[in-house]
C-alpha cells in the first residue's frame, strides 16, 4: 500500500534526514513502475540519473520536449541514454494548442506579458506533464532549495496540490550548487555543455540567457520578469 496523505508530513520529518540515495530508493520501493522522474536535464537532474540508473535501471524517466530546447540540451539528452542503456520517455505539446497560440499571438509571444509567458508554458509543458503525470502517482524532482525564492520551504517529500495530491520527492532540496557539481565530476555525469558557458539553469532557448558574475542562479530564467513569478507552473504550488 502506497503512503497515504495524512502520513505525508510524518514521512517528510523522516526523509529529511536521510540522504538523496536513499529518498529515491524509498520511492522507487514504495511506487515501482508508478513513480518516475521529470528531468529536463539540468544539472540536478543528471545526478538524479546517476543515482537512479545506479538503483535501477529500468525505472521510469521522463522529459516534456516543449519543441523550443537547446540542441545541446539534446545532446546531453543523447549521452545520458548511451551512457546509462536507459529509456527516456519523450512528451510533446499538442500540435493544434502550439499552432492556435502562434496563430493568435505570434512565436515570441511570451516576451509582451507575464500572461502570455504562462499561456506558452502552460501550452508547452503543463499539457505534456498532465498526460505524463497520467500514469504516476509520485514523481521526482530536482528542485533545490537555495535555487530561488519561490523554493526555499520545499520538503524532500511532499503533496503536489497542483497535480493532484501526487507525492512529490526532492531528493535533492538541501543540497547546495557545490555539491551538484561535485557530485557531477566526482562520478563523470555527462551535463550540457551550456553549463559551461554561465547557463546555470536551463529550459528553452527563447527564455534562457547566460547570467552575469554574482547573479542569482535564476536570473536567466525569463528575465525580464520579477523573481517572484518565475515559474513555469510545474512547481507553483497551490495558495
Amino acid at each position: 500500500m502506497t503512503v497515504q496523505q495524512q502520513d505525508v508530513k510524518k514521512l517528510a520529518g523522516e526523509l529529511e534526514r536521510k540522504s538523496a540515495q536513499d529518498v529515491i530508493q524509498w520511492g522507487i520501493g514504495e511506487y515501482k513502475n508508478k513513480i518516475a522522474l521529470a528531468s529536463s536535464f539540468g544539472a540536478e537532474d543528471v545526478v538524479l540519473v546517476d543515482m537512479i540508473a545506479k538503483i535501477d535501471k529500468s525505472a521510469r524517466i521522463f522529459t516534456l520536449d516543449t519543441g523550443r530546447l537547446p540542441q545541446e540540451t539534446y545532446e546531453v539528452i543523447e549521452k545520458i541514454r548511451k551512457k546509462y542503456g536507459i529509456n527516456i520517455e519523450f512528451f510533446f505539446p499538442d500540435t493544434k494548442a502550439v499552432e492556435e497560440m502562434e496563430n493568435t499571438k505570434g512565436p515570441d509571444l511570451f516576451y509582451d506579458s507575464v500572461e502570455n509567458r504562462k499561456l506558452c508554458c502552460n501550452v508547452r509543458k503543463m499539457g505534456p506533464l498532465r498526460r505524463a503525470m497520467s500514469s504516476v502517482d509520485a514523481w521526482i524532482c530536482g528542485l533545490r532549495r537555495e535555487q530561488a525564492v519561490t523554493r526555499t520551504d520545499i520538503m524532500k517529500v511532499e503533496i503536489d496540490e497542483t497535480n493532484g495530491g501526487k507525492i512529490k520527492l526532492n531528493p535533492l532540496a538541501d543540497w547546495t550548487e557545490k555539491q551538484v557539481w561535485e557530485y557531477i565530476k566526482k562520478n563523470n555525469v555527462p551535463y550540457n555543455a551550456l553549463h559551461d558557458k554561465n547557463y546555470p539553469s536551463i529550459g528553452c532557448a527563447p527564455c534562457t540567457r547566460a547570467i552575469e558574475p554574482g547573479e542569482d542562479v535564476r536570473a536567466g530564467r525569463w528575465w525580464w520578469e520579477s523573481p517572484e513569478t518565475k515559474e513555469c507552473g510545474l512547481h507553483a504550488k497551490k495558495k
